[in-house]
């Protein structure tokens, strides 16, 4: 209840912001301590939140790679952004991650381009009324909000070890979460379930793909920390934020007081992206630009390596079959 009335009344956290903050506002002093030359690569980033935080990330000398499937959208975000900054450096490729077979190509694409990278962004994320299957033939939500982001991260993972190791500068990668990961209890949170859509409910498919967002985050955490590198991952709640997604089911939320716009909603992810106070962080989620608490089954380290085994095993599984 007082994580709620803090939420509505828009007090400030221990960071000194709080859910009205804006991404421009958290971002502001941070932006004189930035290194020059960082490269963020920003899922999702053709509209919304994620459009919101490539123009913030752009205002603050950041290079950003905006990773779209509508590059139509994504090119009127570049013009924009460049309009409000012409010097900003603007790098648009197509991905549908709900392809491993796209993913896999735009990796490709980026590599291809030899540019560091510091920070990825895993924002994107859909919902959906209605039962769809990805080309892979595993159910749409959980293959493009969190499969998708998996394999993205998989694949991009040494390439910001490198760049960390090469620059002296901590990467970050953040995973888009939401709170109502917390709606999933233990005994509705089955792998195959999930990948085959059976019994589909659409708000907990979306609330499903979200716990595995957090999930992913924690193993990511205690893998880099073993392997020493200067990486570190967390996840956030964005708030609600009236996007496609919200737009797309009104009866996700209840009470349209809730609902924050994009300024607000992007600056989270702002934050634990470029603030200097969650260097070192790792394997933590964020709401309201402050460290938060997420459900029990979300800080389920057990889980969190079941999740990652099974992905990891699908995977391997599915892009093996896509050679032969």
């Amino acid at each position: 209840m007082k994580a709620t009335l803090r939420y509505l009344e828009g007090m400030a956290g221990p960071s000194g912001f709080g859910s009205n903050s804006t991404a421009e506002q958290v971002t502001d002093e941070s932006s004189r301590f930035l290194p020059p030359g960082l490269t963020a690569l920003i899922t999702g980033a053709s509209s919304g939140i994620g459009a919101e935080t490539a123009r913030v990330l752009a205002k603050r000398g950041v290079r950003v790679v905006i990773a779209a499937r509508d590059l139509k959208k994504a090119r009127e975000v570049k013009k924009n952004i460049q309009k409000e900054n012409p010097n900003a450096e603007i790098v648009l490729l197509e991905i549908d991650l709900s392809s491993f077979g796209s993913v896999q190509r735009f990796c490709s694409e980026f590599l291809a381009l030899e540019l560091p990278l510091n920070i990825l962004i895993n924002n994107a994320g859909i919902f959906s009324q209605n039962l769809e299957f990805s080309e892979d033939k595993i159910e749409m939500t959980f293959a493009t909000n969190y499969l998708g982001h998996f394999l993205l991260t998989e694949i991009l993972l040494d390439k910001m070890i490198e760049t960390a190791e090469k620059t002296g500068i901590q990467g970050r990668i953040i995973n888009v979460s939401s709170v109502i990961h917390s709606w999933v209890k233990k005994d509705g949170f089955r792998f195959n379930d999930i990948l085959s859509g059976k019994r589909y409910n659409g708000t907990r498919a979306y609330a499903q793909s979200k716990l595995a967002n957090i999930l992913h985050a924690k193993e990511i955490a205690k893998q880099l920390k073993a392997r020493n590198a200067r990486v570190t991952i967390n996840a956030v709640h964005p708030g609600i934020v009236k996007t496609g997604i919200i737009r797309a089911h009104k009866g996700l939320i209840t009470g349209y007081n809730y609902v924050n716009a994009c300024p607000q909603g992007a600056s989270t992810t702002c934050y634990v992206a470029l603030s200097p106070k969650t260097r070192g962080i790792s394997g933590k989620y964020f709401a309201d630009c402050n460290e938060s608490h997420c459900s029990r089954l979300a800080k389920d380290e057990s889980e969190a390596q079941k999740l990652w085994n099974n992905t990891h095993a699908l995977l391997q599984k599915r892009l093996r079959q896509a050679t032969i």
